[in-house]
């Protein structure tokens, strides 16, 4: 009864995973998920004697006061931290598992399979522990976005991970329980500094990856305590962040490896003021107001809008809607489009623009987009930046040559409303912002959109 339990469990995490591809069943699909869980926690309860009521009644209801307060209080800018920090909390979580194991097992008689489990979830949750919450505070700004290097940087991450590996088999062979407690540390460790030497543009990347690692680390912990709804669990988060860190690393143009150990992007550029000086020499912009953003859009037949994060920062996402429904209201086509890096997590753009129930039928994704850039008459990009770089695609020197870009210079005009010409995560000037058939309308995002709702209806 306890196995088809839990197999129950896993088919509601299987099913809620897949209802979470619409926004119109993700809540859904989220809620069966998380019913789920619950249900395989009270199982295991029941089924191992664990009677301490009172105890296991005040541990659920902290977790779901605190996941509330959470899910509440939380902004959409924020979102990205909280990710970091639960993926975090799941890698500590499954190490803990993995060292109890090491605690109350009988080292000298554990089978060989039971030992790599319990190192591999040790290892990968210390690993995830740690360096999601340093992607935390790069996040939040408590530590500086760009990449925290020091002389011999890879030379030493390779070290540790070697005695890393060799204390964990050592701890394994030896039956020696200080060797798993090594192995565990210097994860610790490499976690911190994998993570720091990481620039925040590569970000997204690090969230999607440290993700599947908490998975891989339940499973992991799984297999150690024989628990099937955990190595379900842990199975589908571990495969489900892997293929996104793929994904995303492919819309970069750029292997793992390197967003790993290049120490790539600035972390958000030197933040020269309007019209300023970011590595673009006298180079004149063509500046526009409310107005003429406004004149541009009414008289136009079709727009793309092209959401960055900007626009999440200045949370101006209900004030674009309400722009787009003013254009549509005059019959003029609205579409978006959402390029697989945009935001400071995977999805960050769809999630904000469902937040303001934005049609996710209007979301186009970068093959969707391209194609439809040479037939519209206006594209308006807020907030974006290096995901409509044309050095990407025209400078073969460029540090990001090759990486795929939403082509909107193709499109008869190009506004872009940013604070100022600073670059973007990648620390790259981008020569769009220079061409004559872009408007450069400097303004934070939420003050500009409202301004051109205005400026639209006094037309």
């Amino acid at each position: 009864m306890v196995e088809l339990l839990y197999l129950a469990c896993g088919a509601a995490f299987i099913v809620g995973l897949k209802r979470l591809g619409s926004p119109r069943t993700a809540r859904s699909g989220n809620r069966l998920a998380g019913v789920g869980m619950l249900a395989a926690i009270v199982i295991t309860l029941v089924s191992e004697d664990i009677v301490n009521w009172m105890t296991v009644g005040a541990g659920l209801a902290v977790g779901a006061a605190l996941g509330a307060w959470f899910a509440i209080r939380v902004q959409m800018t924020s979102m990205p931290e909280m990710v970091a920090a639960f993926n975090g909390f799941g890698g500590i979580a499954s190490a803990f598992v993995a060292a109890v194991a090491v605690i109350e097992a009988d080292l000298d008689s554990i089978a060989a399979e039971t030992s790599v489990s319990i190192i591999v979830s040790l290892i990968v949750g210390s690993v995830t522990f740690t360096g999601s919450f340093v992607a935390f505070a790069k996040l939040k700004g408590l530590l500086p976005g760009r990449p925290l290097l020091f002389p011999g940087n890879n030379v030493v991450n390779a070290a540790l991970g070697a005695g890393m590996i060799g204390s964990a088999i050592w701890g394994a062979v030896e039956a020696e329980p200080t060797g798993y407690w090594i192995a565990a540390g210097l994860a610790l460790v490499i976690g911190v500094l994998g993570t720091l030497a990481i620039g925040g543009g590569d970000m997204p990347v690090v969230i999607s990856l440290l993700n599947s690692f908490s998975g891989v680390a339940a499973a992991a912990a799984g297999f150690a305590i024989e628990s099937n709804a955990l190595i379900i669990g842990g199975a589908l988060v571990g495969a489900a962040g892997l293929i996104l860190t793929v994904q995303m690393t492919e819309a970069m143009n750029r292997s793992l490896a390197n967003v790993l150990l290049s120490g790539f992007g600035s972390g958000g550029g030197s933040g020269a003021g309007p019209g300023g000086d970011s590595g673009s020499g006298d180079k004149p912009v063509n500046r526009a107001t409310a107005d003429d953003v406004a004149i541009a859009l009414r008289y136009a037949t079709s727009v793309i809008i092209v959401p960055g994060y900007g626009l999440a920062v200045a949370q101006a996402q209900h004030a674009l809607r309400d722009l787009t429904n003013a254009l549509e209201e005059q019959g003029i086509s609205v579409q978006y489009a959402i390029h697989p890096v945009a935001g400071r997590m995977p999805g960050h753009m769809n999630v904000l623009l469902a937040e303001a129930d934005v049609p996710y039928e209007l979301l186009l994704d970068l093959e969707q987009s391209n194609p439809k850039f040479h037939r519209t008459d206006v594209v308006l990009i807020v907030g974006a930046n290096d995901v409509v770089n044309t050095s990407a695609r025209d400078d073969s020197g460029s540090l990001i040559y090759g990486m795929p870009i939403l082509t909107v210079d193709a499109a008869a005009r190009v506004i872009v409303v940013k604070r100022s010409l600073s670059p973007g995560f990648a620390g790259i000037d981008n020569p769009l912002f220079y061409e004559s058939k872009t408007q450069m309308f400097f303004a934070d995002a939420k003050a500009a959109l409202e301004d051109t709702l205005t400026a639209l209806k006094s037309l």
